[in-house]
């Protein structure tokens, strides 16, 4: 009798550690979708902010070229490796159109161009946030498929580690804003 308590145990547990590593891994990918359609946002304010700069600062042409190009480099990753390399890349871009606005007072005055820098600030605000919860997603996942008993449930049923949405060390450095220079 005490065997089949035992074991029962055991199956129980097993089921439990198991739900556990599901809920976590769907919790994680629910926070990358966060993540994602924050990216997307972004993505979507970006044509119009160059559009809006064209028409102030044309000789500027080399930094919208590389907003651009970032641009198409991150809608092109699909897994959160894949896609953040060219995500900061990006917003470092971002940061030097943006600040177009102080050089250009014409620029600065204009609403449109106001208004898409207040957008993008706001997304850029609400994209930390998102990137924060799905860290720690991420962190809470890896520590659960990482620790004892877990790990003997995780490893055999391909709980694979999820990956953090982490700067690179060249891009924690601060952005150097120099106008008027290639990007």
């Amino acid at each position: 009798m005490i065997f089949y308590a035992t074991g029962l145990l055991l199956v129980v547990g097993a089921v439990w550690l198991f739900n556990r590593l599901v809920r976590l891994r769907n919790q994680v990918r629910n926070a990358w979708s966060d993540v994602d359609v924050q990216l997307q946002r972004r993505h979507d304010l970006v044509p119009m902010l160059v559009e809006a700069v064209k028409g102030y600062a044309s000789h500027e042409r080399q930094l919208l070229e590389r907003v651009a190009a970032e641009r198409s480099a991150a809608m092109r990753g699909g897994t959160p490796a894949q896609r953040i390399a060219p995500e900061i890349a990006l917003g470092q871009q971002l940061v030097r159109l943006v600040a177009l606005g102080e050089v250009y007072p014409e620029l600065k005055a204009s609403g449109n161009f106001s208004q898409l820098s207040d957008e993008l600030v706001e997304v850029e605000n609400t994209l930390q946030h998102a990137r924060r919860f799905y860290n720690g997603s991420v962190r809470e996942y890896n520590t659960a498929r990482e620790t004892f008993p877990t790990l003997l449930i995780a490893a055999p049923l391909a709980f694979r580690p999820a990956e953090f949405f982490a700067a690179d060390a060249d891009a924690r450095a601060n952005v150097q804003v120099r106008l008027g220079e290639p990007a």
